[in-house]
């Protein structure tokens, strides 16, 4: 009940700022930044006693001791001087600024946010606020936020085939607002899977997760997301880092990773020339490390993520359809995966169920092994569930029950005990098959997209999907077309 009240006052206020033009980005900023000051002020009393590092002129208290302008103006320097502190604090006020323009409105938003003892809230309350927020922000469409929010009935499927385990480490290479990282905590923390003994919670809180976030606003998010839900010190180091995690080889390996890399082929940089006009540069990462040297964003991590992996380590990575057939890079790095570790499963999904529109995606779960001369993968397994399967965000969201029968298929217990439900005869529908390494490397440039379901609404003409299905795929697919358009476009602009 009293998560209910707190999320139907949170969102009653943001009703009212979107009034005046602020959106659910700004809002949840803003919130950050004051749920993050109230919690620290909590912290500073009995039981706890902990110096944050906030400076008295520009704690809690003085927010609240100020009204009209006088609090905007505080509140703007406030922001200011907290993004010049080290450690979480720094990283969660990092390049920080006032979007409510109405001091009576930011008074009203300190007054709500400082009638709760967030301390006092369990994780789970705490992180239902904010996930409901993020979610909230992601369908804003306009703000772009979408990319960095993965469907969270997809991150939850990928955990529950990784079956993560106490004191392993788990990385997020380009990890958004944190979903993969609350996810795998969840599965964890969940008695029903493993009874954590103290050693094992203190490493889940402070040890377990590292990601990289170079978007600032996200990674704020991010880190706030883990804090509510109980990850990480209000007064430590945060787990995320700015860094660009393709410029280097990664400082150390992990046990796992858990990604969903952002969308778009091409990573570039933008440049003034000598005429003073803007231009686009493919930025190319030229690491000894990796197979191949690509502007390809969406192939470079592929390779980025192999190289964080322990030799024991695994990886559960969201890719779009062309790393799985571009030929040039994305044959050689396909078939150096294929060699050096064992690329066993691939979930082909369907379309509409990311925020971005026009996205065909699928999931590659591969494990890291030691040097060998023989190729690792010995048999890939594929699970489409693209073909006549139709999702839209809004009316017929994809749930956690709508993968069940791949989890199920995929045999997280022991994975070398699989049955495909595909047969030629006896069930031709199936959609779980496995494609061995030798018919794999013999396709035309290695190409690992492979299917053989026949798409109904081809021929049968009596049971099309419902119209507003079509519409939706219609859609996505000239999305998904236009966005290849424009990625060469954008490649012959810049080879003038």
């Amino acid at each position: 009940m009293i998560a209910d009240t707190i999320i139907s006052k949170v969102w009653s206020f943001c009703t009212t700022l979107r009034d005046d033009g602020v959106g659910y980005g700004d809002y949840l900023e803003q919130l950050t930044y004051l749920i993050f000051l109230k919690m620290a002020d909590e912290y500073s009393k009995p039981p706890y006693n902990r110096d944050v590092g906030i400076p008295e002129a520009f704690n809690w208290k003085s927010l609240r001791s100020k009204k009209g302008a006088e609090l905007e103006g505080h509140y703007i320097t406030l922001l200011r001087e907290l993004a010049n502190k080290k450690g979480m604090l720094g990283q969660i006020f990092t390049k920080s600024q006032n979007k409510i323009q109405d001091p009576a409105k930011l008074s009203r938003l300190i007054d709500m946010v400082n009638d709760t003892d967030w301390v006092m809230l369990d994780a789970d309350t705490k992180g239902t606020i904010y996930e409901g927020l993020l979610e909230k922000n992601a369908e804003d469409t306009k703000s772009g936020a979408g990319q960095y929010f993965t469907p969270r009935s997809l991150i939850k499927a990928m955990v529950a085939c990784m079956r993560p385990e106490p004191k392993k480490t788990i990385a997020d290479p380009a990890c958004g607002t944190g979903g993969f990282f609350l996810a795998a905590y969840d599965f964890l923390v969940d008695e029903e899977n493993y009874k954590l003994d103290r050693p094992q919670k203190d490493f889940l809180k402070h040890e377990t997760f590292s990601g990289n976030e170079i978007v600032s606003n996200t990674r704020r998010m991010c880190l706030m997301n883990m804090f509510l839900h109980n990850i990480g010190e209000i007064d430590g180091e945060g787990a995320v880092s700015s860094n660009d995690s393709l410029i280097a080889p990664p400082a150390h390996t992990v046990d796992i990773i858990l990604a969903n890399p952002p969308f778009g082929k091409k990573s570039s940089m933008t440049f003034t020339n000598e005429e003073g006009e803007q231009e686009k540069d493919d930025l190319t990462y030229n690491r000894q490390d990796f197979w191949a040297t690509t502007s390809n964003k969406q192939v470079n991590f592929v390779q980025h993520i192999r190289t964080m992996l322990k030799t024991t380590g695994c990886a559960a990575v969201v890719v779009p359809d062309n790393v799985l057939f571009e030929g040039g890079a994305g044959e050689t790095v396909r078939k150096k995966l294929m060699e050096t570790t064992e690329l066993h499963t691939i979930l082909r999904l369907p379309t509409g169920i990311f925020y971005a529109n026009g996205v065909k995606a699928n999931v590659l779960f591969f494990d890291n092994r030691p040097a060998q001369k023989n190729p690792w993968t010995k048999a890939v397994w594929i699970y489409d569930y693209r073909t006549n399967i139709h999702h839209t965000l809004k009316k017929k969201p994809m749930r956690l029950e709508h993968l069940q029968e791949f989890i199920k298929c995929f045999n997280p217990e022991n994975r070398h005990k699989r049955k495909a439900t595909w047969t030629e005869k006896r069930n031709p529908e199936g959609r779980w098959r496995k494609y061995n390494y030798k018919e794999i490397v013999a396709r035309d440039k290695t190409s690992l997209d492979i299917f053989w379901l026949k798409d109904k609404s081809l021929g049968d003409l009596e049971n099309l999907p419902d119209p507003e299905d079509l519409a939706e795929e219609i859609i996505e697919n000239i999305e998904a077309g236009l966005n290849s358009f424009r990625e060469i476009a954008a490649t012959l602009q810049t080879n003038l």
